[in-house]
């Protein structure tokens, strides 16, 4: 029956079990049968105050295994210890084995023991503000349904990865507490924005500082009986909430929650406002969010000359140089990166030059919301077809690199492939490397292809800044 719950039925019998979990889990709730969001306020475990810079960590998965026991060095309160409890024994020890998961619970009691976290009185939303270059972004920490995920409501645009889910579902269940918030978005409403906006005129944050990469971290708790409430009903307004990061911990979250349906079920204790139920997320509105973009660097012309790619290009993209010189470049690197949408930056072999679609490829891929994205042009039109890309997931020929990196990063991991092509004998017949620099995706193409139920292909989409893991915590 586990196998059912991790992974879907394998049989007819658990396959009517799977479907009857999610029925009842259905049926205990009647909002579901009007497909309005649920997002609760919840009792949250978080750091003390004088201790929330230590504790606040970046996600668990934008670290290696070595650089998370870097990063950890010399941390002790540092929540990426939990997160990543591997880092607690020996580099060669089993980052899976039992043990490994059972140190992160056992670190996380110990360390609520000595008031390094305290625990929330009653239950209460929480305004978790951002502040990047500049710009804020301010989002609601609350719990999510389980039952929104199974049944539509909450809405992703991006596959799982069935072994990446283990991980985090051993983790989730060991420690009995999700760790790490699902950052999800919703269509904005003036009426939410209202109320966030006043308590954060009206009251002092209970968090205030700046982590060690220059984000600005402030918490509120929304502790009001009137205010919980108001936000409870307007919340349940939402016909859908987005997955904009971290499909991974939702879908693992889920999976616990149906794990634990079923021990319930089996002990005749079942249980629908269990709090294994709900996972943490922080909602934002869409109007708060910046999509970077998300670039690719393939590492040869999958046998082609220069100029060569440039004329298989021509049949898809107009094309204009913009400059040439590696080192002139190096101090504008940001002519590679396109302003308008359908257009693609390319460097080449010391050029840079700026990409067009053309009009008629252009007309063709609009009437799809997934082939209309920027990403699945060059999926479609060129990595696959001229470079050889067929899975840019799994191709170690391909590169994919946040755009908060900037584009002198995307010259530079360009160069680097180029030589090391030219340096050896089995890869100089295939050409130099390529980078290209995307225009981002927009949230409102995140929603229009979540709505449809479908997905885009992988790393179409990078958020900035990210959400800092052990602020909050959710036990269950």
């Amino acid at each position: 029956m586990m196998a059912a719950l991790l992974n879907g039925p394998d049989t007819a019998k658990e396959g009517m079990y799977y479907q009857a979990l999610k029925v009842s889990a259905f049926l205990f709730d009647p909002k579901r049968r009007y497909g309005m969001a649920v997002v609760r306020p919840f009792k949250a475990v978080r750091p003390a105050p004088e201790a929330v810079s230590r504790v606040a960590s970046l996600p668990y998965d934008v670290y290696s295994r070595e650089e998370a026991a870097a990063a950890v060095k010399g941390k002790p309160l540092s929540f990426l210890n939990i997160d990543r409890p591997e880092t607690m024994f020996e580099p060669g020890h089993d980052m899976y084995a039992p043990e490994v998961y059972e140190a992160a619970a056992e670190r996380f009691k110990s360390q609520k023991r000595e008031g390094i976290y305290i625990t929330e009185n009653k239950a209460c939303y929480y305004i978790y503000e951002l502040t990047m270059e500049g710009r804020t972004q301010t989002g609601i920490a609350a719990l999510s349904s389980a039952d929104d995920y199974l049944n539509g409501v909450c809405r992703k645009h991006e596959k799982t990865v069935e072994s990446k889910e283990l991980d985090r579902i051993r983790h989730v269940d060991v420690m009995s507490a999700q760790t790490g918030p699902i950052f999800l978005a919703y269509h904005g409403r003036d009426d939410i924005n209202v109320i966030v906006t006043g308590w954060k005129e009206a009251k002092d944050p209970v968090y205030d500082f700046v982590s060690e990469d220059g984000i600005r971290h402030r918490v509120w708790v929304i502790d009001s009986d009137e205010a919980i409430s108001k936000l409870n009903k307007l919340f349940e307004g939402l016909e859908a909430t987005y997955i904009a990061d971290g499909h991974h911990r939702a879908a693992s979250a889920v999976k616990v929650a149906l794990k634990r349906r079923k021990e319930a079920l089996d002990n005749g204790r079942p249980d629908e406002n269990a709090e294994y139920n709900y996972f943490l997320s922080v909602l934002f509105p869409d109007s708060e969010l910046k999509i970077y973009d998300y670039n690719r660097v393939v590492r040869d012309l999958n046998g082609l000359t220069k100029e060569g790619f440039l004329e298989a290009l021509s049949d898809i993209y107009d094309i204009r140089r913009l400059v040439s010189g590696q080192e002139v470049l190096k101090d504008d690197a940001g002519v590679l990166r396109p302003v308008r949408k359908y257009d693609v930056g390319l460097y080449l072999a010391g050029e840079a030059y700026m990409l067009s679609l053309k009009d008629g490829i252009k007309r063709q891929a609009s009437a799809d919301p997934v082939k209309s994205l920027d990403v699945s042009v060059l999926q479609d039109h060129v990595l696959s077809p001229i470079l050889g890309i067929r899975d840019p997931r799994t191709d170690k020929r391909i590169e994919l690199i946040g755009g908060i990196r900037g584009m002198g990063e995307l010259i530079a991991r360009a160069d680097k492939y180029t030589e090391e092509n030219a340096g050896n004998a089995e890869l100089c017949d295939k050409g130099p490397a390529a980078a290209f620099a995307m225009y981002p995706t927009s949230i409102d193409e995140l929603f229009t292809v979540a709505d449809a139920g479908l997905l885009m292909p992988p790393k179409s989409t990078w958020f900035e800044p990210k959400l800092r893991s052990g602020l909050f915590i959710h036990e269950f």
